[in-house]
């Protein structure tokens, strides 16, 4: 079993930040990568502007562990691999990230990992499929109506998580 789950939050919550509110990002109130949405939907109740900019690491991690290193099976990925998976279900949705592990990995991209995904992904070399990914993740944010304005720190990021996963 994979233990790299507080090695992937602290290299994630790297690039998260702090609270920000920026007009051109759909999220709105974000702080520590999580939206106020998602933040209510967690808590279950509706919160003030002051509550998210209070937002630590501390409360958040939980958050992160549920709704995607396990929904990413972050456990049982290879090293390395996890964090790349993880990092982009983050930023761009579960499914859509466990697609891209897939397609990386030949198998059919239905957004679902399961034992034929982990099965693959155990025999494969963690390298070839975190390039593959990393690729397939920096085309699609290059799609996005909002790479003019985000683009720049999401090439850089992607490129350093990138770097960081073939380090694990």
């Amino acid at each position: 079993m994979n233990t790299n789950w507080d090695a992937c939050f602290n290299h994630l919550i790297k690039h998260e930040g702090g609270y920000v509110n920026h007009p051109s990002d759909p999220g709105g109130r974000t702080n520590l990568g999580i939206t106020q949405a998602v933040w209510e939907n967690w808590v279950d109740r509706p919160v003030t502007e002051e509550e998210m900019k209070a937002l630590t690491k501390d409360m958040v991690k939980p958050l992160y562990k549920d709704l995607y290193w396990e929904r990413v099976k972050g456990d049982k990925l290879p090293s390395g691999v996890d964090y790349c998976v993880f990092d982009a279900a983050v930023n761009s949705g579960v499914r859509r990230a466990s697609q891209w592990l897939q397609s990386a990995l030949g198998v059919t991209a239905d957004g679902s990992i399961g034992p034929q995904t982990l099965a693959i992904a155990s025999v494969t070399s963690p390298a070839t499929i975190i390039t593959n990914f990393s690729a397939q993740r920096l085309k699609f944010l290059q799609g996005l109506a909002t790479w003019p304005t985000f683009g720049k720190g999401w090439e850089r990021r992607v490129n350093e998580v990138k770097a960081a996963a073939l380090s694990m």
